[in-house]
């Protein structure tokens, strides 16, 4: 059967399936946010929103319209079955995975992440995360539950292993999360510019890269579920990803925009460039 894309697509996202590099799809889950709620949201709102948005990047000095780029629109997932939904991602993730094209979903809340690595790691057993975030996302469980935005690269770090999850951003946590993660994982605590000294870590591994939006500052980024005081600028986010572009990535996501919370707009529009910059990184990989 045929797949074709989104009848409303993201900027510049236009190609067919078959022609396409990467494949962009939305998995509006919304099941375990702790504090408030709107994620399921966000891929809808970024294709809505991004009309203000040119295609081409004064800052890379590409275009949007010179690439290939597959959207197959959202996921039809189910509200309130955290273990359902993940399965529906995993498989989406599997497809395009097999069909040697890279992965680029749009969240939803952070737990969508663990159904693309799942994935991921299935195509790749060595794979390596890099994960951008405010918030450390390790505990074990959170109010009993096991599969939440809270747990998600605990869950993450069950498929990959120590030494394997390279964390930046990070400001918040409970004491337990900070002591598991230094014999587990290796974090940057507050700025992400420690990404260029991790490269020869990661160089030639397979490397799944997930964006929490929440690491950006709140000042600039409201529009997300959990917001915390700190956090980085829209240059410095941007600059992190191109630094990682060197890396042999097979995966990626952006996660935790919840667009109800932001009246003004302003975090969906940053969140659509930031959209914008990594498929643009992404591609001239490729290229």
């Amino acid at each position: 059967m045929k797949w074709s894309k989104n009848v409303y697509t993201f900027l510049g996202c236009e190609a067919e399936y078959d022609e396409s590099p990467i494949a962009l799809f939305g998995a509006p889950v919304d099941s375990t946010t702790s504090m408030r709620p709107g994620t399921r949201f966000a891929s809808s709102a970024m294709r809505s929103d991004m009309v203000g948005l040119e295609t081409y990047s004064p800052l890379q000095e590409r275009d949007l319209c010179d690439y290939k780029i597959f959207d197959a629109g959202d996921l039809e997932l189910p509200f309130g079955d955290s273990a359902a939904a993940l399965a529906m991602i995993e498989e989406r993730a599997d497809r395009i995975l097999s069909d040697g094209k890279l992965p680029v979903m749009l969240g939803g809340e952070h737990l969508v992440t663990l159904g693309a690595v799942r994935a991921a790691v299935r195509h790749h057993p060595d794979l390596c995360i890099v994960h951008f975030d405010a918030h450390a996302d390790l505990r074990d469980e959170l109010m009993g539950v096991h599969l939440s935005h809270a747990t998600v690269m605990r869950r993450c770090w069950e498929l990959t292993g120590d030494g394997r999850i390279f964390q930046f951003g990070i400001r918040s946590g409970d004491r337990e999360e900070f002591r598991w993660a230094k014999g587990h994982v290796t974090t940057q605590l507050h700025k992400i510019d420690g990404v260029a000294a991790v490269l020869p870590q990661l160089a030639g591994k397979p490397v799944y890269l997930t964006i929490d939006l929440d690491v950006l500052d709140p000042g600039f980024f409201p529009g997300t579920g959990t917001p915390e005081a700190g956090g980085v600028s829209f240059y410095e986010l941007v600059e992190a990803i191109r630094t990682l572009m060197p890396l042999r990535i097979v995966g990626c996501d952006l996660v935790e925009l919840s667009p109800p919370l932001d009246p003004s707009g302003v975090s969906t529009a940053m969140a659509c460039k930031v959209l914008r910059e990594l498929l643009l990184a992404l591609c001239g990989r490729e290229a």
